[in-house]
Order: structure tokens, then sequence, then C-alpha cells
């Protein structure tokens, strides 16, 4: 082999070995570039995915506030600070429409203090009943009355006793948890049984203020304080309903009973 050819080899080598170098950094090049555009997209797809998130309205459903707080199931002293009457209403009973007048006690267990309220402080528990208006000698209230006072009623102090006498006078409950009949699965609170306070037993002094209601002396500050439930079945009642309507003489109060008051 001459001289001259092989410089001639040698430059078509090195004209080869340029022309194998571009072409390898163009297809890097296009490799770079179509990975580029992947990168692109995949950054554009999550930035559409964050502004459908932002203005995406979402309805997240959270658990509601602490468990109801009940009083435990015991014998306390108690005094009864709150009477509504709730008035005339007709409700179902036992498949059959039934009339009855209506009315709410309420005591406080002065000694069992509980916060309700951050903004309140600490509070007595508070028991509710609530019994038709009637001293009929079968009637829950004539009998619960009875208890309260250790002594029974004489048929002519059962013809028209005023039950508001009953405020601010102490008792003992019996309390207990009952499960509710449409739903067992809820616990209630329940006064079993009341009594007159045992012998040297005291009852401390009454925190909440007093709440009386009745429609012939309306305090309409008191029946906006009450709650929905409360101030519908009261709105529902007859008395209510012709109080609204300007005419009173269908409203009747039993006259003031004169008996001995043990303890009211």
């Amino acid at each position: 082999m001459t001289p001259a050819m092989d410089v001639m080899d040698i430059r078509r080598a090195i004209a080869a070995a340029h022309l194998l170098t571009r072409i390898y950094l163009s297809v890097r090049t296009v490799k770079s570039i179509a990975a580029l555009n992947v990168m692109n997209v995949n950054i554009i797809n999550n930035i559409n995915s964050l502004n459908l998130n932002k203005n995406k309205m979402s309805i997240v459903a959270k658990k509601s506030g602490g468990e109801f707080k009940r009083v435990n199931p015991g014998t306390y002293a108690a005094r009864c600070y709150s009477m509504l009457e709730i008035g005339t209403i007709t409700q179902e009973y036992l498949g059959e429409p039934k009339r009855r007048h209506e009315v709410m006690l309420t005591w406080e267990l002065p000694t069992e203090l509980e916060v309700f309220h951050e903004d309140k402080g600490a509070e007595p528990y508070v028991v509710s009943k609530t019994y038709t208006l009637s001293m009929h000698e079968k009637a829950t209230l004539r009998r619960d009355l009875e208890s309260w006072r250790g002594k029974g009623f004489t048929e002519k102090e059962a013809e028209a006793f005023d039950i508001t006498v009953l405020m601010g006078k102490p008792c003992m409950l019996s309390i207990i948890h009952k499960p509710g009949k449409v739903d067992p699965s809820k616990t209630y609170v329940e006064i079993a049984s009341i009594s007159s306070l045992p012998k040297g037993l005291i009852c401390d002094e009454q925190i909440n203020p007093t709440r009386l209601l009745s429609f012939d002396n309306w305090d309409a500050e008191i029946y906006e304080g009450l709650s929905d439930y409360l101030k519908e079945k009261i709105a529902s009642s007859e008395e209510y309903k012709t109080m609204n309507s300007g005419f009173t003489d269908a409203i009747e109060t039993p006259a003031k009973s004169e008996i001995d008051p043990l303890p009211f």
C-alpha cells in the first residue's frame, strides 16, 4: 500500500468519525427534546389537577360535638326551679287522639355541677318531667306530689291545687337511665320517683333563676328562650292559639288551694 493511500484512508476515517459523532449528537438531542416534552406534559397535567382541586366544591361531613352529658343514676337532693305550662294539646295514644293539658316541671341538682358551656362555667345538672295537669286519684302528678309531701291529698284539697307553690321547694329525686322506645340505642334520663328530704338533710340553695311560664301570666322573654321543640309544642296548644286570637275567656285557671304546706 502506498503512502498516498494511507493518507486518504485516514482522511476518510476521520470524516466518517465526524459523521458518526454528528449522528450520535443528533439522536441524543432528539431524545432530550422528547424527554422534555414528556416532562412538560406531566407538569401541565399536575397544574391542571391542582386547579381542578382548588375550584372543586366539597361538602365534608365531620363528627359532631361531644356526647350529651347526663347525670349518673342515683338519688339526689333537688330543687324545683322551672314550671312551664304546655297547655292543652291533642296527641295520638294507642292509635287514638287524646286531648290533655300538660305542664313540665324541672329540677336542678345543686350538688352536681358540670361545665356544659365554656363561657358559663360550672352549672347544675337539671332533669325534667312532663305531667298531665290533673289531680285525679290515678294521675301521675297527684301520685308524685303525695310522695313528695309525704302526705296524701283529701278530695277537697285535690279539687284545685295551685302547683306554683312547688317553685323553689326541695325534694329527693331517684334518677335512672332508660333506653329509648323508638331507638333503644339512645339513653334517656328519667325521674323514677320523688320523695321528701330525709330528716337532717339540707338541699343547697337554688343556683338557676326561677322560671315560670303560664298562660294567665305570659312571659314572652321566657318563651323565646325555650328550645324550638318546646316553643312548637306550646304554640300547638289550645291556650296559645286562644291567647293569640285575642279571646281569653276560654282559658281557665284553677283557684288557689289552701292546704297544709308539707313541704309546700
